[in-house]
This record gives C-alpha cells, structure tokens and sequence, in this order.
C-alpha cells in the first residue's frame, strides 16, 4: 500500500489585542480609508507585551491537536514556520513541542518567511509518507515587533497569528499533497529584508534600532514578482495532480495584499467564491496565513471529504511555492 497524508485537525489563535486602520492612519498622516483601499486590510491582531511567539503557537497546536482527537504520544514531528523566533539560538520548536505534551516528537524552525508554511507542511507530508507517523505543523509570527512604524509599506500590513495543521498516514491516494511546485528567485534577495541583527551585521551599539526592523524596498516590484511566483507555481502544482483550475474547490492563498491574491485568481481563472480569504480582518502574519485561513474557513464552511485545496505563497528571499492537497 502506498502510503499517503490527509488532514485530520486544525486550529488557530490570535492575541487579544485588536488594531483598526484607523489606529494605523493617524499616527502615518494617512487620510481615512487609505489602508484598506490598497491592501484590503481593515484590521489585524497585535500581540501584548506578555504574548511570545511559543505562547502563541502553543495555542494554535492544541487546538489542531484537539480537533484531530490523537493521542500526542504518537506525533512524530513538530515544524514551526516563523521568521520571529522567541530567541535567535534556540529554535522555539522544542519548546512548543513541549508545551504541547509532545514527547516523542522531533521539532525544529524553519525560516522560510511568508512561504514558510508551504515549505514546512511539504516536509510534514513527506515525514508521514516515510515514517508513517503523524506530524504537526505549525506556522506562527509577531510581525507586531519587526515593523517599521514610521515605513507606510510595511506598517500597514503586518500582523501577529498561528495556524497549525495535524497529518495523519492514510492509505487514500487523493489525500494529501497531489501535487508540489516550489520556487525561489535569490535575484531579488533584497526586496523584503531586516538589514541587521544578522551575521553579516550583527547587533552592535552603533547600529541604529530601525535597522533590526522590516523593510520593503520596491512594493510595486514585490508585487509583480508574487503574482508571477504564485501563479507560475500554482499551474505546475496543478499540472503534476492532473487536475485544472476548474477541479479547485478552494484557493487559500498566503493573504499578503489582496491586490496580489486576486491577480494571481484571475491568472488561474478561479472565481470570487472559491478564493478564502481572511486578509480583511487580519491581515498579513507572513507564513501564519495559510494555516490560519485554512482554519477560520473550516469553522465558518467545514472542509469536506474529497476536496481539492490549492495553496499558494510568495515571499522574501524570494521564495514561493503551490501545492494541491486532497482532503
């Protein structure tokens, strides 16, 4: 029997701590309905002062875990998507697993940005085709405390969220990843960056505090090259499952902008009604996206057996991906 994966929990959080445009509008000397306008964004999440990364996607895996009604003992895997860490040495992932009761559990970070979640829940997919164990993915940021508050790109967009997903083995063919594309494009390494804290520019008394801080340097670029990432990737994804745009009953694009999702729909020719989106009311928390999206749709429309999800991300480095998972 060929082994496959198949979704069987997911979850989310979100710290308590809501911000408006408005909030955002007034403190960059933007007129009222400026933000929303050009992102689709009418409000995100911000974490508290007490609120960690760990904490956050603690809460987002034991929802997941919940729902998928396992017994930890039996995970083999824990992925944490964030390019937010709690500290720079160690990775988060251990302590979440533990958090989680995960005792048997491998875990590690993968810093793969706003593709983060796509990358890591490829590898999950692949864990629990080879070891036949169950694996849990989670994709988690603080955006909140990487911003620029005075860089109108990058302010306006950001947001702190988790998401978190639970493979199990399956025998089912359709279930799990049908089909993968994944991409980079280290021509445009410099687009989305954090100039220092790095090793390149380690943290120093004469590195000014706005340069450990996000920044965008040419949006208008940014935004090409996603739709074309994103599209590109989603045909080849579609293409290696044997299906087409038509056969998708939901597109859960990573909601970085909404002028960027629904270009890359309207290259695909998927409908309006098909695109999931959750940008509006919270925004962009980079790989934490998908995951969440993936969750807040299930409460609203649970997913049913048999579907065809197609999942798609574009983001620093740049690096991308699509992947069409059955359900």
């Amino acid at each position: 029997m060929n082994r496959t994966a198949r979704i069987i929990g997911l979850g989310h959080h979100v710290p308590a701590r809501k911000v408006g445009n408005a909030e955002i509008e007034a403190s960059l000397g933007l007129e009222g309905g400026w933000i929303e306008g050009r992102t689709g964004i009418r409000s995100r999440f911000w974490a508290e002062p007490d609120d960690t990364l760990s904490g956050l996607a603690a809460q987002a895996g034991d929802m997941a875990l919940k729902a998928a009604g396992i017994d930890r003992k039996y995970i083999g895997l824990l992925l944490l998507a964030t390019s937010t860490p709690d500290h720079l040495l160690p990775p988060s992932a251990p302590l979440v697993a533990h958090r989680l009761g995960l005792e048997k559990a491998g875990a590690v970070d993968l810093a793969g940005a706003c593709a983060g979640f796509i990358y890591a829940l490829t590898f999950a997919d692949g864990f629990v085709r080879l070891h036949n164990k169950p694996a849990i993915v989670i994709a988690a940021n603080i955006l909140s405390r990487r911003i620029n508050p005075t860089e109108r790109a990058s302010a306006v967009l950001f947001a702190d969220a988790a998401g978190a997903l639970v493979l199990a083995p399956s025998g089912d063919p359709d279930h799990g990843i049908l089909g993968a594309s994944l991409a980079s494009d280290g021509s445009a390494y410099g687009l989305i960056h954090i100039p220092a804290g790095g090793s390149n520019r380690p943290f120093s008394d004469e590195i000014d505090i706005a340069e450990t801080r996000m920044t965008i340097a040419n949006g208008q670029e940014v935004f090409v090259k996603a739709v074309e990432m994103m599209s590109r990737c989603s045909r080849e994804a579609l293409m290696a499952a044997g299906l087409s745009a038509s056969d998708v009953d939901r597109f859960v694009p990573h909601q970085a902008n909404a002028r960027i999702f629904d270009a890359v729909s309207k290259a695909l020719g998927i409908d309006n009604e098909r695109i999931v989106k959750t940008i509006a009311d919270h925004g962009n928390s980079s790989a934490a996206t998908i995951p969440l999206s993936l969750s807040i749709a299930h409460r609203a429309n649970p997913i049913q057996p048999g579907e065809k999800l197609l999942l798609s991300a574009a983001g620093a480095g740049l690096a991308g991906g699509a992947l069409v998972v059955g359900v």
